[in-house]
């Protein structure tokens, strides 16, 4: 069966999802995609001599930081997270190589426009080079404090945001004339912004009681190693000249111009300012589809198969799951965990006396009942017949 899937698995993909797109009447003129990596338990790579069949699993750095035997996964998605196609590349193929072959396969597809999405570790002037000779647009998330020109011009940008809802707000900064003129994208969230200033003081306030704590305040202090080795908090500490561990109150007033912000660029002139502030979401939408391949719910991994065709039906057959999960959480707008809960008690029991007069009845509960007729399932009954003692 995986085998025909594999065959076929072009056709399919294709059908499938123009059908779905046509029940939901999708919006289809903007792709999001990404990639992403299966590692493998081996302590080898694939050697095509030896194997002629298996050519997939090679060394490579994988998302969770790993080297190891892997494959490269890459995913294409609508902006509301249904599955467009998806691809099964060699373990050791950048994410750059892979866009050319994603848009020569979406081109015959008569969709809108396709646009790569990526976040601020794809971002470089050579992958920016790269990207615009392969596949034309991008939209990447910028690194803001690192990247001098974002800082200086594009958060001091001043000017109104346009208001699209009340936790997004954009605004559009270009930088230079020309061919080297670069758009950018500034987005604003209150309630992160919010939520983001409350966790900075809280992290603050128990920064200043664990230094009131210690009167000896020391650089070479164990507790003050340890707080300047803590991810938490030594991005607010500094080191004085006389070897004394301080809050750095600087560090804090830079935290604040951050506060709920994030930089988009894109070399898409053509694309409104919306779209563009809702690319981010559509990344987030992709993260969280890889998230539920690999880790939550259908888990993808570990992968015990070794021929590159099972290997691939093994992952189209993996996506085909996220795209059942996702139709279901469009029919029922509710989370996954909630439907999967509904769907575990699929079950009517009536437990019978030897005259057939019904004992007890298992009713299904009402939130089961809503949730079937969403997916227009209707309910099971089971029957069990209690048998004459003898």
């Amino acid at each position: 069966a995986m085998d025909l899937l594999y065959e076929h698995a072009d056709k399919i993909e294709e059908a499938i999802f123009f059908h779905i797109a046509d029940l939901f009447n999708l919006e289809v003129d903007l792709i999001f995609y990404d990639t992403t990596t299966a590692s493998f338990h081996v302590d080898q790579e694939d050697d095509p001599d030896r194997y002629a069949n298996a050519t997939l699993r090679k060394f490579g750095h994988s998302k969770e930081g790993t080297w190891s035997p892997q494959v490269v996964v890459a995913l294409a998605v609508t902006r509301e997270g249904i599955p467009v196609r998806s691809w099964v590349l060699p373990g050791n193929t950048s994410d750059v190589a892979t866009v050319e072959k994603v848009r020569a396969d979406l081109r015959g597809w008569n969709l809108g426009r396709a646009m790569f999405v990526a976040d601020s570790g794809m971002n470089s002037e050579d992958n920016r080079r790269e990207l615009a000779r392969a596949c034309g647009k991008y939209l990447l998330a910028c690194r803001m404090s690192n990247v001098a020109e974002i800082r200086k011009k594009v958060l001091s940008k001043r000017g109104r945001y346009t208001v699209f809802k009340d936790n997004l707000h954009a605004k559009e900064v270009v930088v230079g004339d020309g061919e080297r003129r670069r758009r950018y994208i500034l987005c604003y969230n209150p309630r992160e912004a919010e939520r983001q200033r409350k966790h900075r003081e809280m992290t603050v306030a128990v920064l200043e009681k664990e230094l009131e704590s210690h009167k000896d305040a020391s650089a070479t202090a164990q507790w003050a190693i340890e707080l300047l080795a803590s991810r938490r908090f030594k991005r607010y500490l500094k080191v004085t000249k006389t070897n004394k561990v301080r809050i750095d109150r600087g560090k804090i007033r830079e935290a604040e111009t951050y506060d709920g912000k994030w930089v988009l660029e894109t070399n898409d002139d053509t694309i409104s300012l919306e779209d563009a502030a809702c690319g981010y979401k559509g990344l987030m939408v992709i993260e969280r589809c890889f998230r539920s391949l690999k880790r939550t719910q259908i888990r993808m991994m570990p992968m015990y198969h070794w021929a590159s065709r099972r290997i691939e039906a093994h992952v189209k057959i993996c996506v085909l799951a996220l795209l059942i999960e996702r139709v279901a959480e469009l029919a029922c707008d509710r989370p996954w965990h909630q439907i999967q809960g509904a769907l575990d008690e699929l079950q009517i029991t009536e437990f019978f006396n030897l005259n057939f007069r019904v004992l007890m009845r298992n009713e299904l509960p009402a939130k089961t009942i809503n949730i079937l007729k969403l997916l227009k399932i209707t309910p099971p009954k089971q029957v069990i017949e209690l048998e004459k003692l003898t």
